[in-house]
């Protein structure tokens, strides 16, 4: 992998179009890969970030519906809900040898997608990050508001591939994405699962942004915390609540998650990626996880 690798991104929406935004204008080669509609608008104006941290700006970048090229590494950035049909853009055999990176959701995708790609390319990352496209007119491209102070990346993978996976790192560093590699994946994905699972269950089931969530229900919001460090410390990963709510007290009051932002828009949910995994989980290693049985089945029926 050169210092300057060429980046496939899967879905760029708010996380995805972000990210091919600041590689871009960092300048590497960067090919979204979407829908024609969506590949349309970026082949014709491209992405236009609103950001507090980064600058208002717009970005350049290729697109099509389908990966037809080599590329270095091919970050999946789509909702877990629409994986499988997503997955039909980027074949196996074009993919070659490049790193799939998966930012999704959840504990248990880099299992499924080892099954369809070479196991040790499959480099599970986590994304800590508030970013949204935003609906636009015609003529107006993808539109992306980062609404959070931060923007911070974890990589995890295979030995044999570190020191690409290093390469990468430097690139989204040098794009203005705090990116570390770290060598504890299962670590790494519980450490963000104990972080959203709160975040995504209580602002969706009461409609509320953090700055509620984290003062008018803070005693659920400590209690759902606690549940999902009790799993995560069940399935062999360390858990921080403390540092989990440091981050909602740093969040801006008004910062929504996406679950709400999907909910609020009539999307389907990732409930189960997210909800539904932390259940499977608890149930596997008998951990008691009331709060969040309840909050599940509140927000969309019993997940087995």
């Amino acid at each position: 992998m050169t210092d300057k690798p060429t980046v496939a991104i899967l879905g760029p929406g708010g996380i995805g179009g972000l990210l091919a935004a600041l590689l871009s204008r960092s300048g590497h080669r960067v090919i979204c890969l979407a829908r024609e509609a969506t590949a349309d608008a970026l082949r014709g104006d491209g992405i236009r970030v609103r950001s507090g941290r980064f600058g208002d700006f717009d970005a350049a970048v290729e697109a099509d519906t389908e990966l037809r090229e080599p590329v270095d590494a091919c970050l999946i950035t789509v909702k877990h809900t629409t994986l499988d049909a997503a997955l039909t853009r980027v074949p196996p055999a074009m993919l070659g040898d490049a790193l799939v990176v998966p930012l999704l959701n959840g504990v248990e995708h880099p299992a499924e997608l080892r099954t369809r790609y070479a196991p040790e390319l499959v480099a599970p990352a986590t994304i800590r990050v508030e970013s949204t496209r935003v609906r636009t007119g015609a003529g107006e491209g993808v539109v992306i508001e980062h609404g959070s102070p931060f923007a911070e990346i974890d990589l995890a993978g295979a030995a044999t591939v570190r020191p690409r996976l290093d390469t990468l790192a430097a690139a989204l560093s040098a794009a203005g994405v705090t990116t570390r590699v770290v060598d504890d994946e299962a670590a790494a994905l519980w450490a963000k699962m104990g972080f959203l699972a709160p975040f995504a269950l209580l602002t969706t089931r009461y409609a509320v942004p953090i700055g509620e969530i984290r003062t008018r229900y803070r005693p659920e919001l400590e209690a759902l915390v606690a549940e999902t460090a009790a799993v995560s410390r069940a399935c062999g990963a360390p858990a921080d609540p403390a540092r989990s709510l440091a981050r909602y007290d740093m969040f801006p009051p008004g910062a929504k998650s996406s679950m709400q932002r999907d909910a609020e828009a009539g999307r389907a949910l990732e409930l189960d990626a997210i909800g539904g995994a932390l259940l499977r989980a608890a149930e596997r290693h008998g951990v008691p996880v009331p709060v969040t049985a309840r909050l599940v089945e509140e927000l969309g029926g019993s997940l087995g």
